[in-house]
């Protein structure tokens, strides 16, 4: 599956990133699929000379997330819409489905988010982090048979991050004790390994965005609707739900 195109006008490109892809090259990415070498194969704007912008890519999502992406067209399309992260004007939804029965069911994460010293690949609450903010919101409580003498808890959060650091929602909602479904780095290798059975990939999708266009100034909105391989987990715990299974 290839990133597919949400908008496009002649400034600004907004893609639906498919999980699996990485978003920017990189020496640790040879052989694997790039969104930024799929933007020089597929479209002209991305050859010309602004290579050290990512060929117009303005911001990043994790390799096994999936949704909305922006992409500048123009080296000054790509300045904006910088700004506009930086200065917290662009709105970013996502879902997530996460372990345990996250409490209370509306709240924020204020806690600042860096690299940890023992792990550089790996980011997590330190003092040296950067200031990082996430509001979230419960949409919806399951269970789910995980050994035949255990249940376990889950909940379907909708977060918005209105900071951009690396894995944030990832690290933010592990440090709260809800780390996300088949999280290898921060629900830990047994656990995800537990959750790939069901799961096939880390649950974690951006949904919606919101910001001003970098030509007109308009605000704009655009959602990307849950893949399918997302919408087949909830749905089966809907149907175990269905089944008589205790819902919360």
């Amino acid at each position: 599956m290839e990133p597919k195109i949400i908008f496009e006008d002649d400034y600004l490109l907004v893609l639906d990133k498919p999980s699996g892809w990485v978003v920017n090259d990189a020496e640790t990415t040879k052989g694997q699929k790039t969104v930024q070498d799929w933007l020089r194969q597929n479209f002209q704007f991305s050859i010309f000379s602004f290579q050290e912008m990512r060929n117009g890519i303005v911001h990043r999502l994790d390799k096994e997330t999936s949704g909305i992406l922006l992409v500048a067209k123009t080296p000054e399309a790509f300045v904006e819409l910088q700004r506009q992260f930086k200065e917290r004007i662009v709105k970013k939804t996502y879902f997530a489905l996460v372990h345990g029965k996250v409490e209370p069911a509306e709240g924020e994460i204020n806690a600042p988010v860096g690299r940890t010293s023992w792990n550089r690949e790996r980011f997590g609450i330190t003092l040296e982090g950067k200031e990082a903010k996430t509001k979230y919101k419960v949409l919806s409580r399951f269970t789910r048979l995980v050994y035949p003498v255990r249940a376990s808890c889950f909940s379907l959060v909708e977060l918005y991050p209105e900071s951009g650091r690396t894995h944030q929602i990832r690290v933010h909602m592990q440090y709260r004790g809800y780390p996300l479904v088949g999280d290898e780095f921060y629900a830990g290798k047994k656990t995800a390994a537990e959750d790939r059975k069901w799961c096939p990939r880390v649950f974690l999708h951006a949904a919606k965005i919101s910001f001003l266009n970098p030509k007109t100034g308009k605000p704009v909105e655009f959602k990307s609707s849950l893949p399918e391989e997302l919408e087949n987990v909830l749905s089966s715990f809907r149907v175990k739900s269905l089944q008589g299974k205790r819902g919360i």
